[in-house]
């Protein structure tokens, strides 16, 4: 088992300079596992990554929340991933559910700015989920197959690329996956993984959970075999995202 745990803290659209500089303060401080054992990516709004790329302490790492899907340009209020790397971020998050139901990005597009954002030497949290209507319609393996195969089409190498898992229904909402649910959906995932790229890309990838991961959730999540960390929302602007960072003692034990 090569897969290192990986936890992402998607601070989204919130914060104030005073806000941002607590909470890097406070990560600053906690004590957690070293970076052999879990790396940890947070993804502050564009404006304060230049402030917490500065303050946050070396062994963690930031993400953009997205980038553009080609090279800049004549693009308003766009982001390039040029412009990333020239500021020395090394992660970004494609595809959020969020962008994808909010902004109508379709999973074509989605694919596209994995593989343009990998071309550029960034690394890819590539997101993918399913709504409440198509969990209800039991369709939730075919949409979740569908979101991987777009961005499968466009990525030759899986080195910098991380999978998280996020049912759109359980983000933000309070409502989670049960562990067992998780677990199904990841091995399925990784399944699928394995029978369209390749074994080793199967074993390799890490595929990480997103939705309504908390303090008091995230042990029992992080026990199941195919669960590799988790993408945190709102629980991540808040003191118990250390605790989601230490549940990946759970994988030592």
């Amino acid at each position: 088992m090569g897969r290192k745990f990986f936890v992402g803290g998607n601070w989204k659209c919130n914060g104030t300079t005073e806000e941002v500089k607590k909470i890097v303060t406070t990560l600053n401080e906690a004590k957690v596992p070293g970076e052999d054992v879990v790396e940890v990516v947070v993804s502050p709004p564009f404006v304060f990554i230049p402030t917490v790329k500065t303050l946050l302490r070396p062994d963690f790492h930031v993400a953009a929340q997205n980038c553009w899907v080609r090279k800049g340009g004549a693009y308003t209020g766009e982001v390039s991933a040029e412009m990333l790397v020239n500021l020395g971020v090394p992660w970004v998050i494609i595809g959020h559910s969020e962008r994808r139901q909010i902004l109508q990005e379709t999973n074509e597009f989605v694919g596209d700015k994995v593989a343009y954002a990998l071309s550029q030497g960034l690394k890819v949290i590539a997101c993918i989920g399913e709504t409440l209507e198509q969990r209800e319609a039991g369709t939730t393996a075919a949409v979740v197959a569908e979101q991987t195969k777009a961005i499968a089409a466009k990525v030759s190498n899986w080195d910098n690329v991380v999978l998280a898992y996020e049912p759109v229904w359980a983000i933000g909402t309070g409502k989670v996956a049960t562990p067992a649910l998780a677990q199904e959906v990841h091995v399925d995932l990784r399944k699928w993984v394995h029978d369209n790229v390749s074994a080793e890309v199967a074993a390799s990838v890490g595929i990480i959970y997103g939705g309504s991961v908390n303090g008091g959730n995230c042990k029992e999540l992080a026990g199941q075999a195919d669960v590799d960390g988790f993408l945190v929302g709102g629980a991540s602007l808040k003191a118990e995202f250390v605790d989601i960072i230490n549940s990946a003692t759970v994988k030592k034990n």
